[in-house]
């Protein structure tokens, strides 16, 4: 699975990349980025990450 982290939305609480910082990185800027090298995520990381957000910033990309 994958996540994306929408910036408009995102105002850098840190959650995400202290919560699962293999999956999640920090910007410049404080907010969260997902990481290119990350391995594969469980759908129960996904969702973990997507509860964690406090401003819904995080959704969970449908791969078809």
């Amino acid at each position: 699975m994958k996540v994306k982290i929408d910036h408009e939305f995102c105002v850098g609480h840190a959650r995400c990349y202290t919560l699962e910082p293999e999956y999640i990185a920090e910007d410049d800027r404080g907010r969260g980025v997902v990481r290119e090298d990350a391995p594969e995520m469980s759908p129960e990381t996904a969702r973990r990450l997507v509860r964690a957000c406090p401003e819904s910033a995080i959704a969970i990309v449908r791969e078809s």
